[in-house]
């Protein structure tokens, strides 16, 4: 069915929750409060027999009764219920369902699809947390709202998708799109990368998955998107017994981890292992340009940080960018006779701000060099704050100068010592770690 009536479900102008409560803790009053609450602007129905208004709205007894057919409409009601709701929310011109609800499947999940087939109504879930669209202020879903910003992010566990969008606030970090498909009866991993492919909104894509359901359109919709914009996943299930959990978790095959890895890169999709990776991957993705390359230049007070990041470059396949001539003839003009003379760029452990800058400006203007990481490590010679206010200013002089920025990344080691300068690299949107 490809991406056909996902307007409804990605853009929707209207909304009516289906199985709406005033029950302090259910999902039904969650939901409905996060619909009220988040800033969405079209109309929003409640529909259950049991009240007249919900939060001074009025609250109508079926679909059939809705003043008009919304674009979207979220179902929190028993199993039993959801098919006979689709067939009439099609029959009222609804083309588009988030079912929350959970344990909807084999016959019950087949006489919810047909009940929607007829209509072309599009299902997501069901089995999720629901769906988040901060741009246009819509919170379909029993999880607090995330920032909005222009990174998308698809996830088969809405537990995950709570715990990413709570992280995610607390580091400035905001969503176009946040979609928790749970047990991909309908719409998938290969419809959602369809549809975001072409969605100017959107910026990157993340995704947590445990399994596809339709190999050939994942492939399909994969290579698609990453052609335009990066997509990064960390894929469940790599060993025998997390693909038994996962299995146990969504009800799908999750397949051997060996054909994901061999999809993933024809598809041109970044695999990272592990959810650190992915929170660290959406920083980087908020707050730097698109890097388009995999030379690294790596700027640092310590030489044996140099070393650990060299390997863990190694380890990523990334590439230590070899320093031209020109380069390590301007780096020599203004560095003391000690440091490194190659890269990683080691200015050594007294290095100021002024230090800093001068070996940055160069890198940055480096033509070997695709991004740069700077590397401090707190000693007692020189305070790490200032040398990142340094940075930050630099980097606010180029952003209003209108000049291209290189992808920069910052990495502050320590704790007590350096959680005031990542702050401050947070605070001005540069993508900083510890």
């Amino acid at each position: 069915m490809t991406i056909r009536n996902f307007d409804n479900l990605l853009k929707p102008a209207s909304v009516a929750l289906v199985g709406a409560s005033i029950k302090a803790g259910s999902v039904g009053s969650i939901v409905a409060r996060n619909l009220l609450q988040d800033g969405f602007k079209g109309p929003v129905w409640f529909v259950n027999p049991k009240y007249q208004a919900i939060a001074d709205h009025p609250c109508y007894p079926s679909v059939a009764a809705l003043p008009h057919a919304p674009d979207l409409a979220v179902l929190v009601t028993p199993p039993p219920t959801i098919p006979a709701l689709i067939e009439e929310l099609g029959e009222k011109g609804t083309r588009a369902a988030l079912v929350i609800t959970a344990g909807i499947r084999g016959e019950l999940k087949q006489a919810m699809l047909s009940a929607a087939r007829p209509y072309t109504l599009r299902v997501q879930g069901p089995n999720c947390v629901g769906l988040m669209l901060p741009r246009i202020g819509l919170n379909a879903s029993f999880s607090f709202a995330p920032l909005a910003g222009d990174i998308a992010l698809l996830s088969q566990s809405g537990a995950l998708i709570t715990g990413i969008v709570d992280w995610a606030r607390g580091r400035n970090i905001g969503f176009s799109h946040v979609v928790s498909l749970g047990d991909m009866a309908d719409a998938d991993f290969g419809d959602l990368l369809d549809y975001l492919a072409s969605d100017p909104q959107c910026r990157a894509i993340l995704l947590y998955m445990e399994s596809v359901t339709n190999a050939p359109k994942f492939m399909s919709a994969a290579r698609r998107a990453a052609r335009s914009k990066p997509v990064i996943v960390v894929k469940a299930g790599r060993s025998s017994s997390g693909a038994k959990a996962a299995q146990s978790h969504t009800g799908a095959l999750a397949g051997t981890d060996a054909a994901y890895e061999a999809a993933f890169r024809r598809a041109g999709v970044l695999r990272v292992r592990e959810l650190d990776e992915l929170f660290s991957a959406a920083e980087i993705l908020a707050r730097q340009p698109r890097i388009n390359g995999d030379r690294l230049a790596i700027l640092t007070n310590g030489g044996g940080a140099g070393v650990l990041a060299t390997d863990r470059l190694g380890d990523l396949n990334g590439n230590l960018t070899e320093l031209t001539k020109a380069t390590l003839g301007a780096l020599d003009a203004v560095l003391p006779p000690t440091w490194s003379h190659s890269n990683p760029v080691d200015i050594i452990g007294d290095a100021d701000a002024e230090r800093y800058l001068n070996a940055l400006e160069i890198l940055l203007g480096a033509n070997e060099a695709d991004a740069v990481l700077v590397m401090n490590c707190p000693t007692a010679l020189m305070s790490s704050t200032p040398i990142a206010q340094a940075i930050i200013g630099l980097v606010e002089q180029r952003r209003k100068q209108g000049r291209s920025l290189k992808p920069m990344l910052a990495t502050w080691l320590g704790d007590a010592a350096s959680r005031e300068a990542r702050e401050e690299f947070a605070a001005h949107q540069i993508a900083s770690f510890g």
